[in-house]
């Protein structure tokens, strides 16, 4: 394959993949279902709790940047964390107790009753991200995740699960990003306006 037709045939694979998810109506309820709960949140003056590894760490700063800054309107900052933005206390915890429950033991520290904790992971198995989901719930918080492949175990241990059903890496990061946009879309067209 030359260097033109992979150019062509990637972004071909996004555009199939973008597709599957705009012609799957339960996905779609599921978005929408999420959405509203960020929207609860917020109004209730709670926070949302965000983490991912690796390439799905970057997607969580980029959630919360859209959800403390702005998205597309003026409006109020809205209350986002994300646990692997803090360096010195991952590391802390993974020298301490391992990586395994680097975001389990934040969530201990900062989820109350009324927040929300939305972890990404784009296999749906890391095991951090699934401790810490657990431990979310343990805390009192509505849970969510952003998955891809099958949505691994961490699907059913969520509340709202997003389920990017691609077994290719970066075709289920590209639509992650999609999909945070949209949330960020919703809630900001419900709080602030259309």
């Amino acid at each position: 394959m030359t260097g033109r037709e992979l150019v062509i045939q990637r972004i071909k694979d996004t555009i199939d993949v973008e597709k599957s998810i705009a012609g799957d109506n339960e996905l779609i309820n599921r978005m929408i279902v999420l959405a509203d709960e960020i929207v609860a949140v917020i109004r209730r003056g709670n926070k949302l709790v965000l983490c991912g590894n690796g390439g799905s760490a970057s997607d969580a700063l980029h959630f919360a940047g859209e959800i403390v800054g702005r998205f597309q309107k003026e409006r109020t900052a809205w209350s986002a964390v994300v646990l692997n933005a803090d360096v010195a206390t991952m590391t802390a915890i993974a020298n301490d107790y391992g990586f395994d429950d680097i975001f389990a033991r934040q969530v201990q520290g900062h989820v109350r009753l009324g927040d929300l904790f939305i972890g990404i992971s784009t296999s749906g198995n890391s095991e951090n991200i699934f401790r810490a989901a657990k431990m979310a719930r343990e805390c009192g918080a509505k849970t969510g995740a952003i998955l891809g492949k099958d949505g691994g175990r961490i699907k059913d241990c969520v509340d709202f699960p997003i389920v990017v059903k691609c077994n290719t890496t970066a075709r289920v990061q590209e639509s992650h990003i999609c999909i945070i946009h949209i949330l960020c879309e919703l809630a900001e067209d419900t709080l602030a306006g259309n």
